[in-house]
């Protein structure tokens, strides 16, 4: 029997490659990603919250789009009703608008305001960052005492934010890591640490025999 949260989930994420494909020319994008079955299994979210997310961000690029127009260039990210904001914009009046914007979508517990007021970036920076997101992944997933999928990153001028649930040794692990790829210029850590105790039970049990 198909449970009620995969029937939202199915219906969340189908709104989502819908918005995404009316918007196509639009300069807002929304930070998270599909949610695959391993990767939802291994999130340290409850499917829930990544449920909830996924909402945030499609509500706040609605909201972004009702007050920016075609002005500016912004990303929303959610993770645990945390959501970061960046981009650019032409004006700080621009800058709190978004923010304003934001902060009446349902159930957003806080906010990182990192527009910058200037130019749109170009399209080699935004390539530039595209690379270093997926560089940053990818050392993650070598890293054999991380898990990559505890981790959200993402990256606008050379800085990269780190989202997760971790614990301190894992937030330091994969801070360090990111400061030595090289094109990082600056490493921001917006992680909910938890202790070892709290990360021991999020694993997986085994199945019993």
């Amino acid at each position: 029997m198909t449970r009620p949260h995969s029937l939202r989930l199915a219906a969340l994420l189908g709104a989502l490659a819908l918005t995404t494909a009316l918007g196509a020319c639009a300069p807002l994008i929304v930070g998270g990603a599909m949610i695959g079955g391993t990767m939802m299994a291994t999130d340290r979210r409850t499917s829930g919250a990544q449920i909830e997310d996924q909402a945030i961000e499609l509500k706040s690029l609605n909201r972004i789009r009702d007050v920016l127009g075609e002005r500016g260039r912004v990303s929303t990210t959610s993770y645990n009703r945390m959501v970061l904001i960046t981009g650019a914009v032409p004006a700080e009046a621009d800058k709190a608008a978004v923010e304003q914007a934001v902060q009446r979508v349902e159930n957003v517990r806080s906010i990182v305001n990192d527009v910058e007021v200037m130019g749109s970036p170009s399209f080699a920076s935004q390539s530039n960052d595209a690379i270093l997101t997926s560089k940053v992944k990818a050392t993650f997933v070598d890293a054999r005492d991380l898990s990559a999928n505890a981790f959200k990153v993402v990256t606008e001028r050379g800085t990269v934010y780190l989202m997760g649930r971790v614990t301190e040794r894992e937030a330091t692990r994969a801070t360090e890591l990111t400061r030595g790829i090289s094109g990082v210029q600056k490493v921001v850590r917006l992680f909910e640490i938890i202790t070892e105790t709290e990360l021991a039970e999020l694993q997986p049990r085994p199945a019993a025999k």
